[in-house]
Order: C-alpha cells, then sequence, then structure tokens
C-alpha cells in the first residue's frame, strides 16, 4: 500500500524509476515540475536530458504552422490560433502581433532544409492511435502485487498540465488481498465486493460511457489469483500476458 510518482517531469527519460524512488526513499506522495527533475537526477537517474525525437520536433512545428490547434483550450478568444487567450469575445491586437501566433517557425524543415508549409490535412488529431499510456501490474511468487503507469502525456497540452497517469488510484491501483487494474481504482474495489475480473472492468468501463458516451477508453484488471482481464470503449483494445508457464509473452484482445 506504498506510493509513489512524479508529474510534469522533464529531462529525465525515467518516469517510472522517478516514481520508484520517490515511494521508496521520501515521505511524500508526489513531487512534480522540474524539482521532480532535479530529485530524480539527484537520486541517480541520467539526465538532464533532450527527450525530443525528430518525429515529436516534426509534429511540434506542424503544430506551430497549423495554429497551435489543438491545445485544449475552450470557451476563449482567438478560437483557432495560438493565443494569447481572452475570455471576452473582443479582438486583441496582442493576438495579432504575438510571435507565437506568427509563422516564423514555419520557414525551413528541420530534418532537409527544404521549405516546410504544412495544410491542416497533414495534421494528426489525437486519438487512440497516438496516445502512449502504459500501465502494467506484477505478481511475485510471495504473491505481492505492484503496478505502475507511465506516460508522455498528450500532445500540444497545456504547459504544466497534469493527467491521470501520477495521480494515485486513477491510472493504477493495487492491493495484495485483491488485486491491481490500470486505470481506475474503483476496479479493485468491485473485485474486492466479490465481481470477477472481466465483471469488474466492464462495470467501470459502463459508469464512464453512461455519463460520456463519446469517449474512448480502456482498463485491465487482474485478481491476487492471476485471473485478468479487460473492457474498453470506442477503440479495439489489447494488452499482454507473462506468466512462468508460459514461453512467451500472449496478446488478448478486447473488442467494445
Amino acid at each position: 500500500m506504498e506510493v509513489g510518482a512524479v508529474a510534469a517531469m522533464r529531462y529525465v527519460k525515467h518516469g517510472i524509476k522517478a516514481a520508484k524512488l520517490v515511494m521508496e526513499h521520501t515521505k511524500h506522495t508526489l513531487i512534480a515540475g522540474d524539482k521532480a527533475s532535479i530529485f530524480a537526477i539527484s537520486m541517480g537517474l541520467h539526465g538532464p536530458s533532450n527527450l525530443s525525437s525528430p518525429e515529436s520536433l516534426e509534429e511540434w512545428i506542424a503544430w506551430k504552422c497549423n495554429s497551435c490547434q489543438p491545445n485544449f483550450r475552450k470557451n476563449v478568444f482567438p478560437a483557432n490560433n495560438c493565443g494569447p487567450y481572452h475570455l471576452s469575445d473582443a479582438p486583441s491586437t496582442l493576438a495579432v502581433n504575438s510571435p507565437s501566433s506568427t509563422k516564423t517557425d514555419c520557414g525551413k524543415n528541420w530534418k532537409d532544409g527544404y521549405v516546410f508549409v504544412p495544410t491542416k490535412s497533414n495534421f494528426v488529431p489525437i486519438n487512440h492511435h497516438n496516445h502512449d499510456t502504459i500501465s502494467m501490474a506484477v505478481i511475485d511468487k510471495a504473491g505481492r502485487i505492484a503496478v505502475g503507469t507511465s506516460t508522455n502525456g498528450l500532445t500540444f497540452k497545456i504547459p504544466g498540465r497534469v493527467g491521470d497517469g501520477p495521480i494515485a488510484g486513477s491510472s493504477s491501483y493495487a492491493d495484495d488481498e485483491v488485486g491491481a487494474c490500470g486505470a481506475t481504482g474503483n476496479v479493485v474495489e468491485s473485485m474486492r465486493r466479490g465481481m470477477d475480473p472481466k465483471h469488474a472492468a466492464a462495470d467501470a468501463i459502463s459508469r464512464i460511457a453512461r455519463k460520456y458516451p463519446d469517449f474512448f477508453g480502456a482498463v485491465f484488471a487482474l485478481n491476487k489469483d492471476g485471473v485478468h482481464a479487460g473492457a474498453c470503449h470506442g477503440m479495439i483494445f489489447q494488452y499482454s500476458v507473462k506468466t512462468p508457464s508460459m514461453k512467451d509473452v500472449e496478446i488478448f484482445t478486447v473488442l467494445p
């Protein structure tokens, strides 16, 4: 029943290792921002490192050239621009003259020197094909259960945004007496009340779907005996399993 997490950490690649250091070597639950990076590096993790890739840089340039949408703002002006944003509908001269709303970053392709002028059709929307959240649960020989979740977060998010990844009970949860899950801890509580993993996972998904019919997402459930299942909505979900009796990892596919 111990927990550790880091949020909005930059310059350090291994988020799960940093979270484990918080759990094992501090009395805190969550460390955030650049202070989380400093903590992780002080505890021996490699950094500071440039975590950008050629692909992420290209996506960022295309985002800038396409008026910086989406960026998860709503009910602000301007609606299709990089800002600066205002709560009123009245146009602001700042939005016109702001460097962030110009095409200054669109001059050349950083990669090969060619002119790089993407259009709206070049932009890839955020959906279940390009997310990168990974959650894993493990049972050791003594029956102890550990679970962890790592995510790069939403692409083009508002700086400082913290998602569900580092929030205890939101992205994953484990209890040796019951089992584990990724994401919501409600799944474990349903298993505690007697549900098997399949029905516990489906119940969590259905409760979300009743309030948000258009959402896409998935959960997996694992009880203390190693029985596992998954449930999803708006997408096809796959998860992998490896046990001592298996020669290789087996992938399970869950239909919505």
